[in-house]
């Protein structure tokens, strides 16, 4: 546990996986099929991620791949405006297209479409996590989206050794989208063999049953995960807050309601907001809860890394809010 969390108090992360496009239909609560006008913004999981670190105070690097295009262009100059490195961000040419999301501010009939035809991550090879310096960062986050296809997959089981060897704590957040894999077995297969590989393990309910092969395992797979290979590991399971094991004991944390305008982007805030917590010197439940603020300011903003909080808004939140649901 203690090289995880001096890891994360470095404050200082390389983040490994897909940066994308979002369009979402302006105003609120439209519609995608009666859209007039659309919002554009920066998505993607790992780069959600990379920017909320940022926004929170903290450091990170994108390692990607990027369509060659004006799409690519866009995702490069998103993420420097939040202040990630994007050094490591590699575009691609021929038929390789950025990720792009098409979805809705709304929470009842919400509709998401992800685009993932040829996607240009997927084709972030060993070449391009070996010309990291791992020496340079604290911990190493990823999400589970860099598995689904090849040369993405052993490009990042390869990070993992890397990062390894430098000392770095692995950071895995499960993030399973059944569209981007071929079949859920090989997803299972995958997943597993990621999560058993990592230091700190998030995920929801559904995610670790179907690493478990079924909801009602998901519990006690990750109990058996925080007891043998990872040293914290948090089970989130919506509005009934989260289980998290470390170092042998169960802290049971619950969320702050919000009204919700949609219901995507909270996973990556919570993530952002809990290491970044961790960095700044405060317990893990305290840093549990934060990180579920943020997913809770996220969900009631529209778009992903634009409503992200930041350092201000997350301590507005908190004074403001009567305080986190009895877990």
């Amino acid at each position: 546990m203690s090289s995880l969390l001096n890891g994360i108090k470095a404050n200082n992360f390389v983040v490994i996986g897909r940066a994308g496009m979002d369009l979402y239909p302006d105003p609120p609560g439209t519609a995608t099929q009666d859209a007039q006008n659309m919002t554009v913004g920066l998505g993607g999981s790992s780069a959600n991620i990379a920017a909320g670190i940022c926004k929170l105070g903290g450091r990170s690097a994108l390692v990607t791949r990027v369509s060659d295009d004006s799409v690519g262009r866009y995702c490069v100059n998103q993420l420097k405006h939040y202040g990630v490195d994007a050094r490591y961000v590699t575009p691609v040419g021929g038929e390789y297209r950025n990720s792009l999301a098409v979805y809705e501010t709304r929470v009842q009939d919400h509709q998401s479409v992800i685009y993932r035809n040829g996607a240009a991550d997927f084709q972030m090879n060993k070449s391009d996590v070996s010309a990291v310096d791992y020496n340079k960062y604290g911990a190493l986050i990823t999400a589970g989206t860099v598995f689904a296809a090849e040369p993405s997959r052993t490009a990042t089981f390869h990070a993992f050794d890397l990062a390894r060897a430098a000392n770095l704590p692995i950071i895995f957040d499960v993030d399973y989208r059944p569209y981007s894999w071929t079949s859920a077995a090989e997803a299972s297969d995958v997943l597993s063999a990621a999560a058993d590989k990592a230091d700190m393990i998030v995920g929801n309910d559904e995610e670790f049953g179907f690493m478990a092969g079924h909801i009602d395992k998901g519990l006690d797979k990750a109990r058996v995960l925080s007891e043998t290979t990872a040293a914290l590991v948090v089970y989130k399971m919506g509005h009934l807050g989260a289980i998290t094991f470390a170092e042998g004991q169960e802290i049971r944390t619950g969320i702050y309601p919000v009204d919700a305008l949609k219901p995507t982007g909270a996973g990556d805030s919570f993530m952002a907001g809990f290491v970044t917590s961790i960095a700044d010197g405060y317990d893990i439940k305290t840093a549990l809860l934060r990180g579920s603020a943020c997913a809770s300011i996220t969900v009631s903003r529209p778009g992903c890394a634009p409503a992200m909080a930041d350092t201000e808004t997350l301590t507005q939140f908190l004074a403001d809010h009567p305080g986190p649901t009895e877990s």
